[in-house]
């Protein structure tokens, strides 16, 4: 049996299953009934052929198509040769390695794993203004106009005292309640402060927070899929402008889940293999009945006690004054067309913290292209859900520091 005589019996297969990449595994319910129902009711004659399959030449076929598929929209063939059967899934998952390495996004776990550490991975937000909704998008080329790979969506909810804003697998359904549901962003009231949630553990020592969500979560019993609470793995501080001068945000970025030797030689970063799915009755005993305080406490979000030492620390790379367009001046390579106090680069401090002193490589850059499309450019050591979220901080309103 050949190569080619192998792919084209798979061709058949593989159409039924593979729908929208993501949407394999992660999408919308009806896309997984119908994974579902076509694995169930597979011909006996077809089953035995693909199960019969040598070992070996299984393998080989799989790695030759995950080599040849580079990028999306083709790349959904790895997506689907996942979900053949679970021998096949087990091979895929060996074979395809982690952005970090490959540098592709193919999994939905790929959006919480470090990005490649030798370049950037082109994404752009866009902004739906009427219901408060962004959506984020993996570039399949330099025009960010164009339709790109789905990655995540987020919806703004403005609270009396705080802004969440949750964030999701599913465009369709951004919502606390639903299994796509991978963490939020909170603010403080004045905007100045922000707090990224992971719904799942980012390590083996990170604590759940006891907020809101989850206390709703418990009473309300959703979903047996909703994680089980609210894990920080990032705060987000922009400075005050008491002064009213006009200039650049100036914003600080410590990453509570990713160690800040992991940017140097040999240094590593926290990498998720596969989403942990709990159940409800996982979550923590909490009392039906709250005050005041506890209420009003859980939505301030605060920085880690201590000095943050051996964590990661990002600050927006300072701009400089150009006197000729008399404005302030970044270097976005040409990813950045229109002028916003919105955009920021990212670059990592040194360990003293001392002003002046950071690493030139930037690790993130957001910026503004059109009336509601911006670029998002990330690399190791952050992931795209974290990205997406310290972009989310640059929409919200900011009463202080305007």
């Amino acid at each position: 049996m050949s190569f080619k005589s192998v792919l084209q019996g798979m061709k058949g297969e593989l159409g039924s299953i593979s729908r929208k990449g993501f949407d394999v595994k992660f999408g919308r319910s009806r896309s997984q009934r119908v994974v579902q129902d076509s694995l169930v009711k597979v011909d006996a004659m077809k089953q035995s052929c693909w199960a019969n399959m040598p070992p070996e030449l299984l393998r080989d076929v799989l790695m030759r198509i995950e080599a040849s598929e580079d990028a999306w929209p083709p790349r959904k063939n790895v997506v689907a040769c996942a979900g053949v059967c679970r021998n096949w899934r087990e091979i895929v998952k060996e074979i395809v390695k982690s952005p970090e390495f490959s540098g592709k996004l193919t999994f939905p776990i790929s959006l919480k794993q470090p990005g490649p550490r030798d370049f950037v991975l082109q994404c752009f937000i866009k902004r739906n203004r009427s219901n408060q909704t962004y959506y984020l998008y993996l570039g399949l080329n330099q025009a960010s106009t164009d339709d790109g790979k789905f990655l995540l969506a987020a919806r703004k909810c403005r609270r009396p005292t705080c802004t969440d804003y949750i964030i999701s697998l599913n465009s369709e359904d951004v919502s606390k309640g639903s299994s796509t549901y991978l963490g939020k962003l909170r603010s403080n009231f004045l905007g100045t402060k922000f707090t990224i949630y992971d719904a799942q553990p980012p390590n083996s020592g990170a604590k759940v927070t006891k907020c809101r969500s989850t206390r709703l979560v418990n009473m309300k019993q959703v979903s047996p899929r909703v994680p089980a609470g609210n894990y920080p793995v990032a705060h987000i501080s922009y400075e005050l402008n008491v002064l009213g001068s006009r200039g650049p945000r100036r914003m600080q970025c410590v990453m509570d889940a990713i160690p800040a030797r992991s940017i140097e030689p040999g240094g590593a970063a926290p990498t998720p293999t596969e989403f942990l799915h709990s159940s409800v009755d996982t979550f923590p005993s909490l009392p039906f009945f709250r005050s005041k305080s506890t209420r009003i406490e859980s939505f301030q979000p605060e920085f880690p006690s201590g000095q943050n030492e051996g964590l990661l620390v990002l600050r927006n790379k300072a701009p400089r004054w150009h006197e000729q367009l008399q404005c302030w001046c970044l270097n976005f390579n040409g990813r950045v067309t229109v002028a916003s106090v919105k955009n920021f680069q990212l670059v990592a401090s040194l360990e003293n913290g001392a002003a002046g002193q950071e690493h030139e490589n930037v690790i993130l850059q957001f910026g503004k292209v059109g009336k509601d499309v911006f670029t998002m450019d990330y690399q190791y050591p952050i992931s795209a859900f974290q990205a997406f979220a310290i972009c989310l901080s640059s929409f919200d309103t900011k009463i202080a520091c305007e």
